[in-house]
């Protein structure tokens, strides 16, 4: 299979894949169980998935906040041209980052970052600052958060655009 094109998956795949994502310590028995395939077969198309990088690896989740870093926050940076983030530092100079998203438009690069008080995330701010410009979102709550990735329709219909035409057209 080539590497760089994503295997076609089918219904079972995703049905492996939902129930892994619910519980990834799931047992291929009890997973054949759940989703009427033998422990095989499931065992074969695990593989299949793990080996092709659909399944990219197992962890355990941690709840943040239990953890001692309850907050959370996003931070858009512009880097200055010879201060870029990502190419003057390490993931090990900033513990507390958790993502870096490559951006286009206004910003380079969105961070989302967890710290353990306010005092903290100021500091970390202040340390993120020499890098560029930035902007700072802090999470009050989280309504919905970690969805399981799910099958999608690529090619479902779009929504007719007349309401946005100029008067007239």
């Amino acid at each position: 299979m080539n590497a760089l094109r994503s295997p076609e998956l089918d219904e079972t795949d995703w049905k492996i894949l939902a129930e892994l994502q619910s519980d990834a310590r799931l047992s291929f028995n009890e997973l054949s169980r759940r989703i009427h395939l033998s422990a095989p077969a499931v065992a074969e198309r695990v593989r299949r998935l793990e080996e092709s990088g659909v399944i990219a690896g197992y962890g355990a989740r941690v709840d943040p906040a239990k953890a001692g870093q309850p907050l959370l926050a996003f931070i858009q940076l512009r880097c200055s041209l010879s201060r870029c983030l990502l190419k003057t530092t390490g993931a090990d100079d900033f513990p507390e980052i958790a993502e870096v998203h490559k951006l286009s438009g206004e910003h380079c690069s969105m961070l989302k970052v967890r710290a353990a008080s306010l005092g903290h995330l100021e500091g970390l701010i202040e340390r993120l600052g020499e890098h560029g410009e930035l902007r700072t979102h802090i999470v009050l709550s989280t309504q919905y958060d970690d969805r399981p990735l799910a099958p999608t329709t690529p090619d479902r219909e779009v929504s007719d655009s007349a309401g946005w035409a100029r008067p007239g057209r």
